[in-house]
């Protein structure tokens, strides 16, 4: 199986959005100290610290879009079935991560210090939007053209 570059960037980004979401499940394993890693709000590494249902349940949530996303992307570039709205999906979630990926700019001019944690995520989170861009144009160029 052959792939173009803007298949083989989406796969690269349903790549890393499945091992984002393999961190945050093992977050749950790892308990309070990994969600503080992980720079978890406040009221998430209370939860874990307490034994609450919200860390667990919300992590599961947001793993499991992370993992929705390596499923569009899959589903896009031809490696797994085709699933339903894939074309919506793509353009939201490049829209959602290219957003996330911005987020990250304004703390290299914090003046409270720079946040490494936040500069790398922030980075790789645009990586992964912008891979969606080229997979949503690919995707959408294809079923245009009729392959």
């Amino acid at each position: 199986m052959s792939f173009s570059v803007k298949s083989k960037l989406l796969i690269s980004g349903g790549v890393i959005a499945s091992a984002a979401a393999i961190w945050h499940l093992l977050c749950i394993w790892g308990g309070p100290s990994w969600f503080a890693f992980a720079r978890a709000p406040k009221q998430i590494i209370d939860s874990a610290q307490q034994g609450t249902l919200l860390a667990p349940v919300g992590t599961i949530i947001v793993a499991g879009l992370m993992l929705a996303c390596t499923v569009f992307a899959f589903s896009a570039v031809g490696l797994i079935r085709k699933v339903p709205l894939v074309k919506p999906a793509l353009i939201t979630i490049a829209l959602l991560c290219t957003l996330r990926g911005l987020i990250g700019i304004p703390a290299f001019a914090a003046a409270s210090g720079v946040d490494i944690w936040q500069i790398v995520a922030s980075t790789v989170w645009l990586y992964v939007g912008v891979c969606f861009i080229a997979g949503s144009i690919e995707h959408s160029t294809a079923v245009k053209s009729g392959t």
